[in-house]
């Protein structure tokens, strides 16, 4: 093979030499995974799946979803060990198949699924920039294209051996390595701090729609008790949207998924609660405001000015519209259904308090998916400036 060196574009000082591209086989010795009986999946040994991949940065022991009853000698050939790299064999779409992902428990080992390929180390290599360098575009297109099938794409150990992949030395992997593990640590605590806030917000929301929780007037006084209305008591109004073929143009069009497109005319201006009526989301809740039109598969609840839209919002957030579905074609939720629900409701000052509380937990949760993406997006830079 010709050897095409190459340099990245962003890169650490005291590194001055061309990165050197080889085979993926030269670094890599590769195996498939096992597959056992139905009934002994579930309990056993852990052991890799494609979910495993996919859904994680990196893959530790206390991860793994699946364990399966497996021999000591079908554990010793299909071990899984800190810095193997694991590859998704197949997907219904070529951008998806061969995703990899590395192991990265040292203390304790477990399988894999027939599903993936191991990959083992036969050269000394940094495990963690293996794994960003077989994420970036470039690698992901070696593989994708190597990759056959027409129902199902598919990439197997003779596929992933012709890999070409472009390597700096081992300091400058463990360099950047350091680098993007400090990247992922930031991203890893900035979702456990969501992740936190959200199941907090959960609870305020049970305490203070249950009245466990009460806030108290300007005046440090309780607030008069909530009173039992029938939700097409305290609304102007619940209308279904109307189908539509005006795809273009620039106001923005809602469907049951919240928005989806543009159109050329608004059927609504103002600020209105979006309940989607029909299909897998039915139930799911949404705020509008300004001009915008409604597809058909979506309700519009117009509120009366003595009811705050934002505390309503939350509460049927809370109240958990999904339970109304019926259907098992097509689920549905209808706007009679809605008008009959029976909700309690406080006095406008307290729904504002309510909404206000909420609303701020909202923000700060807002703000730190704005700062997750922030650095996702600057993760994905430094992967097209880093690598070659």
């Amino acid at each position: 093979m010709k050897e095409i060196k190459c340099v990245p574009k962003l890169r650490f000082k005291g590194f001055e030499e061309r990165w050197g591209n080889i085979n993926l086989g030269e670094l890599l010795s590769f195996k498939n995974g096992l597959n056992a009986d139905k009934g002994k999946y579930g309990k056993g040994v852990k052991f890799i799946n494609v979910l495993d991949i996919i859904n994680n940065d990196f893959i530790t022991y206390d991860k793994i979803i699946g364990k399966v009853v497996v021999s000591e000698k079908e554990i010793e050939k299909n071990e899984v060990i800190y810095g193997d790299i694991l590859f998704q064999r197949s997907s219904e779409t070529r951008e998806e198949v061969g995703q990899a992902n590395v192991y990265l428990d040292r203390q304790r080992s477990c399988v894999f699924g027939g599903f993936v390929i191991r990959g083992r180390a036969k050269k000394v290599y940094e495990p963690v920039f293996i794994n960003n360098l077989l994420k970036t575009d470039l690698s992901r297109k070696e593989i994708t294209t190597r990759s056959g099938g027409s129902t199902r794409y598919n990439v197997g150990q003779d596929s992933l051996n012709q890999v070409i992949i472009n390597l700096p030395t081992l300091p400058e992997q463990q360099k950047i390595a350091s680098f993007l593990t400090a990247v992922d640590a930031r991203i890893q605590q900035l979702s456990r701090k969501k992740e936190l806030l959200e199941q907090y917000k959960k609870g305020m929301m049970q305490k203070l729609f249950s009245q466990e929780l009460r806030f108290k007037d300007e005046n440090g006084q309780d607030f008069p008790e909530w009173v039992v209305k029938k939700l097409g008591q305290i609304v102007e109004s619940i209308k279904s949207g109307k189908s539509t073929n005006d795809l273009e143009g620039e106001i923005p069009l809602y469907g049951s998924t919240g928005l989806i497109g543009k159109c050329q005319k608004a059927s609504h201006e103002g600020e209105f609660i979006l309940i989607a009526r029909v299909g897998a989301n039915a139930g799911t809740l949404n705020i509008a405001k300004g001009k915008f039109g409604v597809s058909d598969n979506t309700l519009i609840v117009q509120c009366f000015t003595n009811l705050n839209l934002s505390f309503l919002y939350f509460y049927l957030k809370f109240w958990n519209l999904s339970r109304l579905v019926f259907g098992s074609g097509q689920p549905l939720i209808t706007g009679g259904q809605l008008k009959s629900i029976k909700l309690l409701i406080p006095s406008k000052n307290e729904q504002q308090k309510i909404a206000n509380y909420l609303s701020a937990l909202d923000a700060k949760i807002e703000g730190l998916t704005t700062q997750i993406n922030h650095t996702q997006t600057f993760k994905k830079g430094l992967l097209q400036q880093m690598f070659v």
